[in-house]
C-alpha cells in the first residue's frame, strides 16, 4: 500500500500551497477551481500528494500530540534540513524546536511540520 493523499485544510489555500511549494519543493500537481475561487491545490509528495483545500472552518492550533492529526512531517537529507532551516528563518518563520534528526516549523495558518533526516 501506498499513502494516496494528505488533506490538509486551508483558509488562505495559495498562501498555504505556497509555503509547501516553495520551502519544501513540492512541486504542484494540479488545482481545481469553483468558478474564480481556488477550491485545492494537489501538490506531490514522491508517490503520495498533499492536497491543500479551502476551509471555511476557523483555525485551529495543536501543541503537542492531541488527538487526531498533529504534525506533518517530510523526509529530508541532514544538508537539506540545515538549508530549510535558513530559508524559513530568512523568511519569518521560527523553528520551533530541534531534536537530534528533527526541525519542527508552523505554515502559514499555524499546522505543525517537521523535516526530518532520520532514517527509517
Amino acid at each position: 500500500m501506498v499513502l494516496h493523499h494528505v488533506a490538509l485544510g486551508a483558509q488562505n489555500v495559495e498562501r498555504v500551497a505556497a509555503f509547501y511549494r516553495d520551502f519544501l519543493g513540492l512541486p504542484e500537481d494540479r488545482r481545481h477551481m469553483d468558478g474564480e475561487v481556488v477550491r485545492s491545490i494537489w501538490l506531490r509528495m514522491g508517490e503520495s500528494m498533499l492536497m491543500v483545500e479551502r476551509s471555511v472552518e476557523p483555525l485551529r492550533h495543536v501543541n503537542g500530540i492531541g488527538a487526531g492529526p498533529f504534525l506533518l512531517a517530510i523526509s529530508v537529507s541532514s544538508k537539506e534540513r540545515e538549508e530549510l532551516e535558513n530559508r524559513l528563518e530568512a523568511s519569518g518563520f521560527s523553528i520551533e524546536n530541534r531534536s537530534e534528526f528533527t526541525s519542527y516549523t508552523r505554515d502559514p495558518e499555524q499546522n505543525r511540520v517537521a523535516f526530518s533526516c532520520y532514517a527509517f
